[in-house]
């Protein structure tokens, strides 16, 4: 599984912890993390919309599994998330937060509060958060007598969301593009999205955007 881990401008100072604490959970376990940034207090910035954005295209264009991302309080990353088709993101306080999530919902991206509540002990909340993410396998059910109705409700989120989204590239093309730029236009994303990413529109758009 590819995991891409995005912090927004509030809390970039915490990158080097939450990517290190995630690596030190994930990688054992056969998963690969891409840090898209930000890197630090003095990187280029990132919204908690732009995160969002990133998210959407990372997923929406299936060049990774998985999205960490997160802001103060988690909730504002949460939304710019799920403005996407195709991502489906739940907040994520603690270790319980994380279980179920993966359990029942079996999505493809958290948002985390990496400012509310991120005192001492912080490093192993995020620790255990992501073994209870990304360990065994997902989407069984929690507690094991709901395990179908709660599969089958995924299915059917899953189908309305194909109706309530308008695909990925009409989205991009209409959103504000400063703020869009401001998002793409960075080397770690880049990087990362064009030597993986399948040809695509949205390949095709962002090409022509940043060229």
């Amino acid at each position: 599984m590819k995991i891409a881990l995005i912090n927004e401008n509030s809390q970039a100072a915490k990158n080097e912890l939450i990517y290190n604490t995630l690596k030190g959970v994930v990688e054992p376990l056969g998963h690969e993390v891409i840090n898209i940034g930000m890197f630090g207090a003095d990187d280029q910035a990132l919204t908690y919309v732009q995160n969002g954005i990133l998210a959407g295209i990372l997923l929406g264009e299936e060049v990774v599994d998985f999205v960490v991302t997160g802001c103060g309080t988690g909730a504002g990353a949460m939304l710019a998330c799920n403005s996407f088709p195709k991502v489906l993101c739940g907040l994520v306080v603690d270790p319980s937060d994380a279980y179920m999530f993966g359990q029942i919902n079996d999505g493809n991206c958290v948002a985390m509060p990496f400012a509310k509540g991120f005192g001492w002990g912080a490093e192993l909340n995020l620790s255990y958060c992501f073994k209870n993410l990304f360990t065994g396998e997902r989407g069984m059910g929690y507690p094991a007598d709901r395990r179908e109705p709660e599969q089958r409700n995924k299915k059917i989120l899953d189908k309305v969301k194909e109706v309530t989204y308008r695909p990925l590239v009409d989205i991009l093309k209409e959103i504000d593009r400063e703020l869009l730029l401001g998002a793409v236009n960075r080397k770690s994303f880049k990087d990362f999205y064009f030597a993986n990413a399948k040809d695509s529109e949205v390949k095709e758009f962002l090409k022509s955007i940043l060229d």
